[in-house]
């Protein structure tokens, strides 16, 4: 939803295109311009009469700042003029973002059916920048609908657009991809698949000058200071007061003795005395009342003239007496239930601030609230004894190990990039898919890389598949691999010698176990242990040198005991001796850098279900991951050898 390649807020892919580790880049022929952010953090405000455009992004479950719509965005300083610590209700501008509320004081978008929350910022960028023009620039997805680049790419993509650059490397920003202006193009440097991608007037973004106007307290009222008694206005300030009182329990369970008095709860209440204006009391798990600091609920009062305002019959009905479990300090008006929300204790994966929020407010419309902790995936199977764990049928040994890598100094790159290909003395007039340059002139790599007897216009054919490249391309692309003696053609993919990877050392275990996983009732279970200890990078990484972390290991990962299966695991074993299965880069999930990560041949973690998408069942998982080792040149050939 909200033209971000899924609901918004909820999982996205946090880069263009696949890959996972981050690779070393030649140095692009386009770097990030002026467009750059210039300032965040809250609200923010740029410096004194200096125009700049305003960008509103949210902080999703990778790690990475997307944009909102240059409508939403509107949208949003529109409502932050009126009053700074009001509530943004996303759905008002676009239908698809329905569920989705910011709250401007605590700088968090929420969604109000699930209670995910994830924080926003508000951001400043040059006019003269892609926001500043209403230039989006986009890449098509899985799903063949597109995804709006994070708007640092997009303003540098939009500059070296602008200034008629052929082709742009993106690893100054930390990913591995290539973009081809000339066919529209994004490439992983990694796998070599490309995605297109497409530049799109839209609306420009807001633009604003100097600091922002003062925040304006709520609730809103009169002028004398007597707040709106319409049964909308009451709903939404009980509802806010209470979220406060969630949250300001929560900061004293965090930060004892050291959390400050609100400044929404400032002063002895929120409301003078007698308005009539309700409130509402959150029970926590045990029951108990919650004390809010400096008695921020009103004393006892009774609606006016003792009517029950239309619309709230749910807020009037004879209350419990829990308003002595509120202490001295705050007292709770009769008629206010109390009404018992599940987990706010913080132990589940709803927020409780949240999860409080979105009880209180269906409870409020006469909903029927029962908010419970989301199912969690079996991960594990039931405990197996020793003596039930076997060899598994047709595979040799329980284990293997690997060692660091001994880098090879036999051949140079350019003997390999010569051992693979013939050379072309009239090369046909088409595009070197590497450099993007027209095959009968000069590679794009001259002047970045000068090699002994390469010239920049040779041209070379691959034996096994016939595509032709630049030999100065070929050897560029060499060079920013591993340099194991093998070569992979960027069009069709055929490997050339036998491919190795970078994975650090560590241990790989299988063996069979006497469980059977869904979907294959009538199977055993293969189950994999991968260990990897944290070390230092080689020159292979992309850090040599520097220390590298492996967070998660013992990774357990299972594959159902048929013939398929088996396959599978002859394979994968095959994999790990190649260093295939896990390199050193940045986690798609926690977003640290120098870390071990999967390397693209995809494994099942989850035993007993199938709620992260990374267990079973699964009928097509053991097709794709056979794809998936023959795209790394491992298949069954190599089984046979």
């Amino acid at each position: 939803g909200g033209g971000f390649g899924g609901a918004l807020g909820e999982p996205c892919i946090p880069v263009p295109g696949h890959g996972t580790g981050l690779n070393h880049c030649p140095a692009g022929m386009a770097r990030q311009g002026s467009g750059a952010m210039l300032a965040s953090g809250g609200l923010g405000f740029p410096p004194q009469n200096l125009a700049r455009v305003v960008v509103w992004e949210w902080l999703n479950e990778h790690g990475r700042w997307r944009p909102y719509s240059a409508a939403v965005c509107h949208h949003i300083e529109n409502v932050l003029k009126e009053d700074a610590r009001g509530s943004v209700v996303l759905g008002q501008v676009d239908v698809q973002l329905a569920p989705y509320v910011i709250d401007l004081q605590s700088m968090h978008q929420f969604r109000q059916d699930t209670g995910t929350m994830r924080p926003v910022r508000r951001n400043f960028y040059d006019p003269s920048s892609a926001p500043g023009k209403g230039i989006v620039w986009e890449w098509e997805n899985d799903n063949n609908s597109w995804t709006p680049y994070d708007m640092d790419i997009c303003i540098t993509i939009q500059n070296a657009y602008e200034k008629q650059h052929p082709w742009l490397d993106l690893s100054s920003l930390g990913f591995c991809y290539l973009i081809y202006f000339s066919s529209m193009s994004q490439m992983n440097r990694q796998t070599q698949r490309k995605r297109r991608l497409r530049r799109r007037m839209d609306l420009a973004y807001p633009l604003t000058m100097g600091s922002i106007p003062k925040s304006q307290s709520w609730p809103v009222g009169t002028s004398t200071g007597t707040p709106c008694s319409c049964p909308q206005c009451l709903l939404v300030n009980s509802t806010r007061a209470a979220s406060n009182a969630i949250l300001a329990s929560q900061r004293r369970k965090l930060y004892p003795g050291a959390v400050r008095q609100s400044s929404t709860f400032a002063g002895a209440a929120l409301w003078p005395a007698g308005t009539g204006t309700a409130a509402v009391a959150v029970g926590t798990t045990k029951g108990e009342g919650l004390r809010v600091p400096g008695g921020a609920f009103a004393p006892s009062q009774s609606m006016p003239g003792g009517v029950p305002l239309p619309g709230l019959n749910n807020l009037n009905r004879p209350g419990t007496q829990r308003g002595a479990g509120l202490g001295a300090r705050a007292t709770v008006p009769p008629g206010v239930p109390a009404l018992p929300v599940k987990n706010l204790n913080g132990t589940g994966p709803v927020h409780p601030a949240l999860a409080g929020m979105t009880g209180i407010l269906m409870c409020a419309a006469g909903l029927p609230v029962c908010l419970t902790r989301a199912p969690k995936p079996i991960l594990h199977p039931p405990p197996v004894s020793k003596s039930d764990i076997k060899p598994v049928p047709g595979v040799n040994g329980i284990c293997r190990k690997t060692k660091k890598k001994h880098l090879k100094k036999s051949k140079t790159p350019e003997d390999v990039v010569r051992r693979y290909i013939q050379k072309v003395k009239n090369p046909p007039d088409e595009d070197c898919t590497i450099c993007m340059e027209r095959l009968v002139t000069s590679s794009g790599y001259e002047g970045v890389l000068s090699h002994r007897g390469i010239k920049p216009e040779l041209v070379g054919k691959l034996g096994k598949c016939g595509h032709m490249y630049h030999l100065l391309c070929l050897l560029a692309m060499y060079n920013n691999g591993n340099k194991d003696g093998s070569l992979q053609c960027p069009t069709c993919k055929a490997i050339y010698g036998e491919k190795t990877g970078t994975q650090p050392p560590g241990k790989m275990e299988f063996h069979l176990i006497p469980h059977s996983l869904p979907g294959y009732t009538d199977s055993k279970t293969i189950r994999i242990v991968y260990d990897i200890p944290t070390g230092i990078q080689g020159p292979e990484h992309p850090n040599p040198g520097k220390k590298y972390t492996a967070r998660g290991f013992p990774r357990h990962c299972y594959l159902p005991d048929n013939e398929k299966g088996r396959k599978v695991l002859k394979l994968l074993i095959v994999a790990w001796d190649r260093r295939l299965i896990f390199t050193i880069g940045t986690s798609n999930t926690t977003g640290e850098s120098d870390t071990v990560v999967w390397n693209e041949i995809h494994h099942k973690t989850e035993f007993g279900s199938n709620l992260t998408g990374h267990g079973y069942p699964d009928p097509n998982y053991l097709d794709n991951v056979l794809a998936e080792l023959l795209a790394q040149g491992v298949s069954e050939a190599t089984l046979k050898d």
